[in-house]
């Protein structure tokens, strides 16, 4: 069983520090492009640090004029790790894999990220299809994917995260996007795959929303066009997660998850029934779904 959130306590920290490829000069530019520093600032610390003879983001520390958080955005930019700024973009602060990528929280769901690339996505057969489900309301499920998404885009794969869930969609509001047309259109035969968005302030990410909520969903799903579209998207992209409503009120997830082929179930600690959790693997394993394993989460 895959487990999360602080369940994980071996998960290896992702730790920036300062390497002898990346200059003084370099790190002071990136932080007044950002409006972290200023010029005067940066002549600051450099004098600091000649007296000092300490690194450039401890100078700035000593100086009052860095903070932790300071140096860590200047190394993620430099490794091509950028993350987003909390009141300056669309994305939702939910998405705490985009705006706070060095928390425990994100050290626990990239330890289920690398579970997830051992257990299907990494095993060598063509597989890029994958059903984030869940047995009931409440348990997280569209959190657990739209933040597992970010951090397949974020190894430099390219992910699409699917919005299946045709009965309460939440993806659109979680990126901040536009609802009007999306997957219902495309299984119905509509529309194409242009509907498909791209998040720009997130690398090799895009987001298919539902669009309009159909009165059939299920039938939707069980068109033979879902299962085309799937594997038109695994040539276009590496990594597809496709989030799905609860199973506890319909049959949609497991529709999904048996087109995907396999499924990752989350539950949420003292909500969630074991019962209910039962019923829903021992369904999808009569179905012939890989069940790829399961997410406590408790966020």
């Amino acid at each position: 069983m895959i487990r999360t959130a602080t369940q994980i306590q071996d998960a290896a920290t992702l730790q920036f520090r300062e390497e002898p490829s990346i200059t003084h000069s370099q790190i002071g530019s990136i932080l007044e492009k950002s409006g972290r520093l200023s010029v005067d600032g940066t002549e600051r610390i450099l004098q600091e640090q000649r007296v000092r003879r300490q690194r450039f983001g401890d100078a700035g520390i000593a100086l009052g004029l860095l903070t932790e958080a300071d140096i860590e955005f200047a190394l993620s930019s430099q490794f091509a790790y950028p993350y987003l700024l909390k009141g300056q973009s669309t994305v939702s602060e939910e998405l705490i894999a985009a705006y706070d990528p060095f928390s425990k929280q994100v050290e626990a769901l990239r330890a289920l990220r690398s579970q997830l690339v051992m257990r299907w996505f990494g095993t060598g057969a063509q597989r890029s299809a994958l059903a984030i489900t869940s047995a009931e309301q409440g348990d997280g499920r569209s959190y657990i994917a739209a933040n597992l998404a970010i951090l397949f885009s974020q190894l430099g794969q390219r992910t699409l995260l699917i919005d299946a869930d045709m009965r309460n969609p939440r993806q659109h509001q979680l990126f901040g996007i536009e609802n009007r047309s999306g997957l219902s259109a495309i299984l119905s035969g509509r529309k194409g795959v242009a509907d498909v968005q791209r998040i720009p302030s997130l690398m090799d990410l895009s987001v298919l929303p539902t669009g309009v909520l159909p009165p059939n969903p299920q039938e939707l799903l069980g068109r033979a066009a879902f299962p085309q579209l799937l594997r038109d998207f695994g040539n276009e992209f590496d990594v597809v997660l496709i989030d799905t409503p609860p199973d506890y009120d319909y049959a949609d997830g497991q529709m999904a998850a048996a087109r995907a082929g396999a499924a990752l179930v989350v539950a949420r600690k003292d909500i969630s029934h074991t019962g209910a959790i039962g019923n829903l693997v021992d369904s999808m394993k009569q179905s012939g779904v890989l069940v790829v394993g399961a997410v406590l989460n408790e966020y």
